[in-house]
């Protein structure tokens, strides 16, 4: 009988006392046996390292670290990741819900894919479902297709059980990018992706969250951003995309990133536009919008734009 591979469950926690408790439970209860759960906790100053203590005294899998500074988000992302040994890791936030057969399903999903995600139902922060889940939002992407990702993303860190090539090909992480969307582009670069269709994790929804998929209302308009703002950070987001040395593509992806670039100054962005529409099918298979709307998405998007200084 094949012994089942090693599963690593990464865990970022940052001032997460108030929810952890109720994750970790869901953690040290999944039915895959051969599973490790690595948290390295971000110098919080609540109580979440005392409550991963207190779990890592009860439950031998479970390893703990704590930073001797503050590295931040993307920081802590690489070294909880490094620090797994299993041959499959799973990402874990430190607020949610897992199905108790989560990581089993992977495991038993995931053949040749580089990794494998799933749906996942919105709950709100105080734990009641909200109706909905990802792919009544967007839709899930399976396949070998880069571009799909450019300007959408529907894989959301917790949902991803992925192959250690993968972090060998997507680190080191730049600060200022989704890291989950970034494995999404470099997974669908070196291989493909799949997902499972069930809701396999109930995805906590915080006010004041930039990764709000369902931008609920949030105080004073925090996270709102203005045209220019958005033109930056778009424009960022397709450099890196095209500066990724195993790009399947790489002559689109330079394409798109010097179209959108000829955005600056110009009235209309015809040569943008064109890209839009001739791989219409691809950039757009995870957008869940109506035509129209995808047309307007172009309209706006192939619109010039005034760069200050």
């Amino acid at each position: 009988m094949k012994e089942e591979p090693l599963v690593s469950i990464a865990l970022c926690t940052y001032n997460g006392a108030g929810f952890l408790r109720q994750q970790l439970d869901t953690l040290v209860s999944q039915s895959y046996q051969n599973l490790e759960i690595v948290a390295v906790d971000d110098r919080s100053s609540d109580g979440t390292f005392l409550i991963l203590g207190e779990y890592a005294q009860k439950h031998p899998n479970l390893r703990i670290y704590q930073n001797e500074q503050n590295l931040g988000f993307t920081g802590n992302f690489e070294r909880t990741v490094k620090l797994c040994k299993g041959e499959l890791i799973a990402l874990c936030d430190q607020d949610d819900l897992w199905d108790p057969q989560k990581i089993e399903l992977q495991v038993n999903a995931i053949g040749d894919n580089v990794f494998i995600y799933h749906d996942s139902e919105f709950i709100h922060e105080d734990g009641m479902p909200m109706g909905k889940k990802m792919s009544d939002v967007l839709n899930l992407y399976r396949g070998d297709s880069p571009e799909a990702f450019l300007f959408f993303n529907c894989v959301s860190g917790h949902s991803i059980l992925m192959k250690r090539e993968l972090i060998d090909a997507a680190l080191p992480l730049e600060k200022g990018y989704f890291h989950d969307w970034w494995l999404a582009y470099v997974a669908t670069n070196i291989g493909k992706i799949d997902f499972l269709p069930q809701t396999l994790v109930k995805y906590r929804q915080h006010d004041q969250s930039e990764t709000n998929i369902l931008k609920l209302a949030r105080e004073k308009n925090n996270y709102k951003f203005s045209s220019e703002e958005n033109y930056k950070r778009r424009l960022k987001w397709l450099k890196h995309c095209t500066e990724f040395s195993q790009n399947k593509n790489p002559e689109l992806v330079k394409k798109v990133y010097e179209a959108y670039e000829d955005r600056q100054g110009r009235f209309i962005a015809f040569g943008l536009s064109r890209l839009l529409f001739k791989h219409w099918k691809i950039i757009f298979s995870i957008s869940k919008k109506a035509g129209l709307s995808k047309l307007n998405f172009v309209r706006k998007e192939m619109r010039g734009i005034s760069i200050s200084e």
